[in-house]
């Protein structure tokens, strides 16, 4: 459970959100940007991404000669072998039957139409394969590792001279650095990880690829750039066969040129619900920020919490003890949204939250912190006209909502929510400031036991 709520959300809280991004996008940005750097490391190797649309014409059923129209844009299909793999965020594709090494075109282009659709499990998670990366087959001996990842303490660089599918095995040839957040990678650095390649000519090419990933690293704002394996072609250039690249997303405004057209995709199995669109579209029309994102349809504790740290530590604390299975959703706002705002996501909330009435009682946690400039009662105002619009809906399926909130005319929003349950004969219980934050969530969860 909470590795769905990490690859959906945020990995640091209030510092970072982690964004995973597809294999043929990684490659794209990556290469890219060591141009755009004027790096004199150029990677080596092409390819193309292949989509459902592409093999069964989507909606129009125009598109189905698409895939085999590919080779005319893309001429070296037909030139050389390629490697064909699902691009879909998760790993073992060999396990699956779903990888294609050093084949023609031809049968590449069966193999796709023979299994984009398929439904298969994952780890678990079963999901549907819509998107593959068809590649150039590069032929090699030597299989390298590298990493980058951004920790707590800086960026941590791992190189291994024995990469690929055996590098568990190898681990210990794992040689790591770490770079202070603010620090600079020296190629005396560099030079301390490559303590195991005896080739001087490569090493100093690993050197320059090394340090070069690491710039384009910083430069795009990633938090993860992982290649296992990558190698040289036979013109000496590298080449990464597989990679995983994560982005902080919270630097888009910084980015938004460089990552034009770059999808961040659900994580594996995992498919949108309208209402999680529906706040999405309002979330990117508005100043504010609005995020929701369904965990468990059927669950019974559901949140709607002030501020991204502070949704993070409820969410925490439901699992922490021990009723994450219950845990229904993940939803913040933030960034004093307008009333109207405040109340269609809250609408949407209560329609979710309600859906599943099944005689059992049900907790809506309305909590945050202690606002420094929000307006806490004109928030809760578009808060109210949802409950209202929801009230008997919320009495059917034994509703109790907890709130929880402190901050500028906090007072009289806890009064109005207080009113409110009252007037509609919906259980509310109201808490400031002077309760700690998570103090709701033990009380939600005596409420949904008895």
């Amino acid at each position: 459970f909470s590795n769905i709520v990490l690859d959906c959300f945020i990995s640091f809280p209030g510092s970072m959100a982690r964004k995973k991004i597809r294999e043929y996008d990684g490659k794209i940005l990556l290469g890219r940007t060591l141009r755009r750097l004027n790096s004199s490391v150029g990677l080596s190797g092409r390819c193309v991404q292949v989509d459902r649309a592409m093999v069964d014409g989507g909606s129009t059923g125009s598109a189905v000669g698409e895939l085999s129209r590919l080779a005319e844009t893309n001429p070296w299909l037909l030139q050389t072998k390629v490697v064909v793999k699902p691009d879909m965020l998760f790993g073992q594709r060999g396990k699956h039957d779903l990888v294609l090494l050093n084949a023609e075109w031809t049968s590449a282009q069966a193999f796709i139409r023979e299994r984009m659709g398929k439904e298969i499990e994952v780890n678990g998670v079963r999901g549907t394969v819509t998107h593959f990366i068809v590649e150039q087959f590069v032929a090699h001996e030597e299989e390298y590792y590298l990493c980058i990842q951004t920790i707590r303490s800086g960026d941590r660089i791992s190189f291994s001279d024995r990469g690929g599918i055996h590098i568990e095995e190898n681990w210990d040839r794992v040689q790591d650095l770490l770079v202070p957040p603010t620090g600079i990678l020296s190629t005396h650095d560099i030079e301390a990880l490559l303590i195991n390649v005896v080739d001087s000519t490569k090493k100093r090419s690993i050197l320059e690829f090394i340090k070069s990933c690491f710039e384009a690293y910083r430069e795009e704002n990633m938090t993860l750039l992982e290649m296992n394996p990558w190698t040289f072609d036979l013109e000496g250039r590298p080449v990464p066969l597989d990679i995983r690249i994560e982005l902080d997303t919270y630097a888009f405004f910084e980015c938004a040129k460089s990552w034009v057209n770059l999808e961040f995709p659900e994580p594996w199995g995992r498919q949108k619900l309208p209402e999680e669109m529906t706040v999405q579209a309002l979330d990117e029309k508005s100043g504010a920020s609005m995020k929701l994102s369904v965990l468990n349809p059927a669950g019974r504790i559901w949140t709607m919490v002030a501020g991204g740290g502070a949704s993070v530590v409820y969410a925490d604390t439901v699992v922490d003890l021990g009723f994450g299975d219950e845990l229904a959703n993940y939803a913040e706002y933030s960034g004093n949204p307008k009333e109207e705002e405040t109340y269609l996501y809250a609408r949407t909330l209560l329609g979710l939250a309600t859906r599943h009435a099944d005689g059992r009682r049900r907790a809506l946690l309305v909590g945050g912190g202690v606002a420094n400039f929000t307006d806490v009662a004109a928030t809760f105002t578009g808060i109210q006209q949802a409950v209202k619009d929801y009230c008997g809906k919320l009495q059917v399926a034994k509703t109790k909502i907890f709130v929880r909130r402190g901050g500028p005319n906090y007072k009289t929003g806890l009064r109005l929510m207080e009113e409110l349950g009252r007037e509609l004969g919906i259980p509310v219980e109201v808490y400031g400031p002077e309760t700690s934050m998570t103090r709701i969530v033990e009380l939600a969860i005596e409420y949904i036991k008895e």
